[in-house]
Parts: structure tokens; C-alpha cells; sequence
């Protein structure tokens, strides 16, 4: 699992971009494809001992994956890397029974990378990749618009928000990118809506992954688990979390009560009240 995306609110994260991302569209990116409707998890099945995560993976509306990843280089072990990522895909589909959908290679460059292959042959297979080249963005004339909006409180688009999430990588170099990541994360700020904003963020963290200081992640993580959408849904987690543990122990208990166990032994093994044990007992299905 990569470094920079370890770290405990990994899921609250997945979880504000599965419903943010929705419906948004890779027009901001260049790419003609159908919108988003929804965000697959990216841990793969391990077929070795490694695990393999891929920055993004989304549903599209017309039901085919989207296999997205960010790079800053040109070369053969990318496209063996991105062959594993299809293969376990499929495995995923596969061992649930599932038929395996359309799937597409999204290969989004950074501004270090002018020109790429877009097909892989060999005689065995052949690879074909969609790409972008976030160079050709006119970075600069994009933040600036972005900046004169938010100064007016103006509402951002769709589409100005997916290019803020990507402007950081237009820029060559790692020490270019971070004064980028650093400045379009404070412009980020600047929106009002909460959701919006931990959004852009967010997807600033997940596309600049490889090439971020892990200090200043780290920092702006601590930021966004101080907003009021995260600590809401941290609190959705808890209360899942809670219902999880509390399903389990309502479970235990009857096994014991079918068992025959005595109620002290029961609380003292499930940490459940005499009043709650009571009733578990009472809800219990009656056998004739």
C-alpha cells in the first residue's frame, strides 16, 4: 500500500470521494468519456506477497471501469505494472462470480512527460491506454480564473473543480510540484462549501501521492480531519463500527444461550447488560 495514502482515515477519504466523484465527468482532463457513477475500491487481490493499489478506479455510467493512474515517467515497467492491475481486476470479478465488465487504462501524465505510446504489443497481448497530458493544461490561466471566482464567492464548476485537483501535476520537477500542491491546497481552502473543499483536497492528496512531501500530507490531513465533514463522517464510521460489534456480540450471546450457558458467564463473555441479555432472550425465535 502506498505510503502516503496509510494512515487511519484512509476510508473516511474513500468514502467523501465515492460521493463527491459522482457524476463528475474526465472532460476537465481532456477525455471523452461517459461520467463518472461511481468509486470502486483500489486494493487489489494479492496474487504475490505484495498487496497492489491503484490511485483510482471508478464505475462509469455505462458500466465499464476506468482504471486510473498518475505518472511522472515513461517506461516499460509502468505498462507491466498496469497489465497486474488489470489482471487482479479481473480476478476480482471472477472469483465473485461476476462478469467481468469493460476495462479501461487511464494513464494521466504529468507535466515531465511530453509524449507516450498509447498501445503496449506483444505477441502475447496487447495494451491500450488512454492518456492525458496534463502539460498541455494552461495551468497558470486556470489557477488564476480559479482564484478570481473564489475571491468573488462565485460557485465553481464541475469541471474547475476536477482541474483543480489535477493542476499541482502540470508542473515538472518534485520541488515544482509541491510549491503547486501547496498553493492550489490553500486555494482550495478558500471554497465554502465543506464538501467541495474536503473533496478537492482530498483528490489532491490521492493524485499527487507519489510526488508529495510526506510532512506536509501528513499536515494537510490533520487539517481535513478537523472539518466538519470529516469529524461527520467519522462519526457515521463509529456508529457503523458500533452496530458491527454490537451485531456480533447479540450473536455470541445466543450461541450461548443455545449452549445453555448461565446469563453471569454470558455478560461477563459479551460485556452485555443483564437487561440487554434479557432482551436478546426475549427476541430469540421460539423452537417447538
Amino acid at each position: 500500500m502506498s505510503e502516503g495514502i496509510a494512515y487511519q482515515n484512509k476510508d473516511i477519504e474513500f468514502k467523501l470521494m465515492s460521493e463527491t466523484y459522482k457524476e463528475k465527468s474526465f472532460e476537465a482532463y481532456g477525455l471523452k468519456l461517459p461520467k463518472i457513477k461511481a468509486v470502486l475500491p483500489t486494493n487489489l487481490p494479492a496474487v504475490l506477497a505484495n498487496e497492489m493499489r491503484i490511485d483510482n478506479v471508478f464505475l462509469l455510467e455505462d458500466d465499464s471501469v476506468a482504471i486510473v493512474d498518475y505518472e511522472s515517467e515513461d517506461k516499460a515497467s509502468n505498462r507491466v505494472k498496469y497489465v497486474n492491475y488489470i489482471g487482479r481486476i479481473m480476478q476480482r470479478y471472477d472469483s465473485q462470480n461476476q462478469v467481468i465488465p469493460k476495462l479501461r487504462m487511464i494513464v494521466i501524465y504529468t507535466g515531465d512527460v511530453e509524449t507516450a505510446e498509447d498501445t503496449w504489443e506483444l505477441p502475447c497481448l496487447t495494451l491500450k491506454m488512454e492518456q492525458v497530458f496534463i502539460r498541455s493544461l494552461p495551468d497558470a490561466e486556470i489557477y488564476q480564473s480559479i482564484k478570481k471566482k473564489l475571491d468573488n464567492n462565485e460557485t465553481l464548476s464541475d469541471k474547475e473543480l476536477m482541474q483543480l485537483i489535477i493542476l499541482p501535476l502540470a508542473k515538472k520537477g518534485k520541488e515544482e510540484k509541491q510549491k503547486m500542491i501547496e498553493q492550489v491546497v490553500d486555494l482550495a481552502k478558500q471554497i465554502d462549501d465543506e464538501n467541495m473543499q474536503a473533496f478537492v483536497i482530498t483528490g489532491i492528496l490521492v493524485s499527487s501521492d507519489k510526488f508529495i512531501d510526506r510532512d506536509y500530507a501528513k499536515s494537510v490531513r490533520r487539517y481535513l480531519s478537523m472539518t466538519k465533514v470529516f469529524q461527520i463522517l467519522e462519526e457515521e464510521k463509529q456508529e457503523a463500527v458500533n452496530l458491527a460489534r454490537k451485531d456480533e456480540r447479540v450473536q455470541i450471546a445466543e450461541n450461548f444461550i443455545k449452549a445453555g450457558a448461565d446469563d453471569l458467564m454470558i455478560m461477563k463473555g459479551t460485556g452485555l447488560t443483564k437487561e440487554e441479555l434479557e432482551e436478546i432472550r426475549n427476541n430469540m425465535p421460539t423452537t417447538k
